[in-house]
């Protein structure tokens, strides 16, 4: 699965966020990121990592990707998590598959007892903001994302989990 995961990884980050930047900048980063011994197939073999994939006949339409924390989070309370990464190809969009990974997401945080639920979202994608504002998610901070040159303003957001 990783081969087939990394390549539709790399399908939706390009389909949504290419038009942004630099194609040399952009491609340098694709190319490393989504390497098969690039960053996200070591968090594939990762145990503090979980996965779910969602597919058709097989083949991956999206995924979320549940880790430690690793945003700059000012307030985050030990044994929090991050979500990482939720994204589905656009083909998908408004079917429930986003649902169904952000379910999954929330109850294994849950089950691997974290109190906070964090992620990063960029901050004109408006369709992902209100997505995780319907999910229980409030923004909480800033940080940047560098992709060659350009600096792009991401929110840090959260879900309390437990009290």
């Amino acid at each position: 699965m990783t081969r087939p995961l990394l390549a539709v990884a790399r399908r939706i980050f390009t389909d949504t966020f290419s038009h942004r930047y630099d194609p040399d900048a952009f491609g340098q980063f694709c190319d490393q990121a989504y390497a098969v011994d690039g960053p996200m197939a070591r968090d594939l073999g990762d145990p503090d990592v979980d996965w779910q994939v969602a597919a058709v006949d097989a083949k991956p339409i999206g995924y979320a990707k549940l880790t430690p924390l690793r945003a700059p989070a000012q307030t985050a309370r030990p044994g929090s998590l991050e979500l990482q990464q939720i994204y589905v190809e656009s083909a998908w969009h408004g079917t429930g598959v986003a649902e169904r990974l952000m379910q999954w997401a929330v109850e294994r945080a849950m089950q691997r007892g974290a109190p906070q639920l964090y992620l990063t979202v960029f901050d004109h994608n408006q369709r992902a903001k209100r997505f995780y504002a319907r999910h229980g998610f409030q923004e909480v901070g800033r940080c940047t994302f560098t992709l060659g040159e350009r600096v792009d303003d991401d929110r840090i957001w959260c879900r309390e989990l437990v009290a």
